[in-house]
């Protein structure tokens, strides 16, 4: 008989009660497995071997086996859940989904399971912090739009609780994954200018954000280089919803004097600056160019085409799962930075 091909489960003794549930013990009997090699295999132990790891995992996957994680807990003093905290925003859609997809893949094959916390609208955004290390719902946790002078980070840190965050600090001494936005708006003045466009607006996050700030100083280092007049606006942000970015657009153009060229730094802000000035009867490309940000791909479907850097969120969500699992077991927060640079399209 093949050792290798999985083995039936006995059938439960007469008069004991059945339970459908898959066990250690049911993939230990059908493999030929120790119970304690079951567990380390599925905790991708290392002095396993690959062949091992692979074929637990697999009779795992395929018995539907779920561990039971209030027993972990009593026994490791773990939850093995991981808390990835959203803020609400009109970006949130294509991020929540990107980033959860990202993640999900850096923890598959590991004990790890994301849970969302969300923050509520008007809340503070302690709250969600507070309650994962209060009520210890989680090993670790991943958030985004850091500040500055951030109390998460501080809290966290004063806790020692494992965290990675999507953004930097002024804190430092953390682990984080970054996108260079400074380059980014850097980079959008500069093709902007190339296009000949002599005046650049732009609607950004609000600048207690540290990616706000990092915008901000971008687009103004390369407008001043580049000798275009700028302005950015402070009436919305992209976390406005789109239809009044839209309506401001438009009161913005009525004025006269209006910029020939935007930078947007997210797919939901281009796309209601396009359709104010479209509205307003400007065309793309002819009456003012626009370089957007993009995290969704869908300005490849946008007419006439939109000249657009992209954003990988994806990609940071497996690599900050990535960065959390290392923290985990122990390595310091400081070797645990990356920083994203814009891929620049010709």
């Amino acid at each position: 008989m093949d050792e290798r091909a999985p083995r039936p489960a006995p059938r439960p003794k007469r008069g004991a009660p059945r339970s459908d549930k898959p066990t250690l013990r049911t993939i230990a009997e059908m493999t030929g497995l120790a119970i304690t090699t079951i567990s380390r295999a599925l905790n991708n132990a290392p002095e396993l071997s690959e062949e091992t790891r692979s074929r637990v995992q697999r009779i795992a996957a395929e018995i539907g086996y779920v561990p039971d994680r209030t027993a972990l807990r009593l026994k490791t003093g773990r939850t093995h859940v991981v808390s990835l905290i959203l803020d609400p925003h009109d970006e949130i859609l294509n991020f929540g989904q990107s980033m959860v997809s990202g993640l999900s893949s850096a923890f598959r094959g590991t004990p790890y399971h994301l849970v969302i916390t969300p923050t509520a609208r008007g809340g503070s955004p302690l709250d969600p912090i507070n309650y994962v290390l209060r009520n210890r719902m989680a090993d670790g946790v991943i958030f985004s739009r850091t500040e500055p002078d951030d109390a998460r980070v501080k809290l966290l840190l004063e806790s020692n609780f494992p965290f990675v965050t999507h953004g930097r600090t002024e804190i430092g001494g953390h682990a984080f994954v970054d996108y260079d936005n400074f380059t980014f708006a850097y980079e959008a003045v500069k093709r902007l200018a190339a296009k000949g466009r002599k005046h650049v607006a732009m609607i950004s996050a609000n600048p207690r954000f540290m990616f706000g700030r990092h915008l901000h100083d971008g687009l103004v280092q390369a407008a001043e280089e580049s000798g275009m007049r700028y302005e950015l606006e402070t009436r919305v942000t992209l976390d406005d919803p789109a239809e009044e970015i839209r309506k401001l657009t438009m009161a913005r153009i009525s004025q006269g004097d209006a910029p020939d060229a935007y930078v947007s730094p997210g797919d939901a802000v281009a796309l209601a600056v396009i359709a104010g000035m479209v509205d307003s009867g400007l065309q793309v490309g002819r009456d003012a160019d626009i370089v957007t940000k993009q995290m969704s791909g869908i300005f490849s479907l946008v007419r006439p085409k939109v000249d657009a850097i992209s954003e990988d969120i994806a990609l940071a969500g497996r690599q900050m799962g990535e960065l959390l699992l290392r923290r985990l077991k122990g390595e310091p927060a400081e070797t645990l930075q990356i920083l994203q640079l814009p891929e620049i399209p010709f």
